[in-house]
């Protein structure tokens, strides 16, 4: 069954600006591109780790390597109006503390207004194309440090694949270095997203199981000068406690790519919830992409998941 289409709910008016519709961004762009501008310098702001010190993150930087597919839809984010659709309705959502996107998704929200006193992490490697025989030199090609800095969002995230057969790991390892020092030096947020990575008859394949994965966490937490602004984003793997014995840094859990069925997603998160390190969840397509097509009550169960029952 083909999920049903979202309906763009109300959401906050940007200060000194009307929100815009879907349909007046490229027009805007077009006649008023100062408007992004002026916009990122009068968002409202709110503090990183809120009242709980826990993050319900959305993402949306998965198109921007050419990652377009949800369960066996492979096109399934292909429609931009409707990506953002879907984006406006779980960031209106209470207990959504903010999104994670790549500077012409977050552009857009900002000029519909979705913004407004949200958490914005600005995705800055999305170079490692999706298939690609670079895939693991994943060059910086969004957001830099200083952009996210200047622009005030709060924080930005690269993944770090290492695969110890590919040489195009090394840039990429430099590369996060380079970004977690800079960030820091601005005071901002660094989410490190490392994985033990292979490749396996011309695919790339994550290693998830619980050694793969803490051998990632020691090689990423020692990237750049200081881990003062360093957060981990990681997948929920077997044996999570173990996992996240492996670091100190406060770590939010992303939510991969859904294939089971989302009560066994749901429980999986709850369960790795109760883990004092885990701060929060990342998750894009298992929330903006449910199979009943509906957004709001996927998020608003990961809300409670993350912020518990609200009042």
């Amino acid at each position: 069954m083909t999920p049903t289409t979202p309906t763009t709910p109300t959401t906050p008016t940007a200060p000194g600006r009307g929100r815009a519709g879907i349909a007046e961004l490229t027009e805007i762009r077009v006649r008023e591109p100062q408007r992004i501008t002026e916009g990122w310098a009068a968002r409202g702001r709110r503090d990183l780790a809120g009242e709980d010190g826990r993050l319900l993150i959305v993402a949306a930087d998965h198109p921007a390597r050419g990652a377009l597919g949800v369960r066996g839809d492979r096109r399934a984010m292909a429609s931009r109006s409707d990506l953002l659709r879907r984006l406006a309705i779980a960031l209106s959502r209470p207990g959504v503390d903010g999104v994670l996107g790549t500077p012409d998704v977050l552009d857009d929200l900002l000029l519909m207004g979705a913004l407004e006193d949200k958490l914005v992490i600005g995705s800055m490697n999305r170079g490692g194309l999706q298939g690609s025989v670079f895939e693991f030199d994943d060059r910086f090609t969004a957001y830099t440090a200083g952009e996210i800095a200047g622009r005030g969002l709060d924080g930005g995230k690269m993944l770090t694949r290492i695969c110890l057969g590919d040489p195009g790991t090394a840039a990429t390892l430099e590369a996060s270095a380079r970004a977690v020092t800079e960030l820091a030096s601005h005071g901002v947020m660094a989410m490190v997203e490392p994985f033990l990575s292979v490749r396996q008859e011309g695919r790339v394949r994550n290693l998830l199981d619980p050694d793969s994965t803490i051998t990632s966490i020691n090689i990423a937490a020692g990237l750049g000068v200081t881990s003062r602004h360093t957060w981990l984003k990681l997948p929920v793997v077997d044996e999570l406690e173990r996992v996240m014995d492996a670091t100190t840094l406060p770590t939010l859990l992303l939510g991969g790519d859904p294939s089971g069925h989302p009560d066994e997603t749901f429980a999986a998160w709850g369960r790795a919830l109760e883990l004092p390190a885990v701060r929060g969840l990342v998750v894009g397509r298992a929330l903006l992409f449910p199979p009943d097509g509906d957004v709001a009550a996927a998020v608003d169960i990961a809300s409670r998941l993350v912020h518990g029952p609200r009042s």
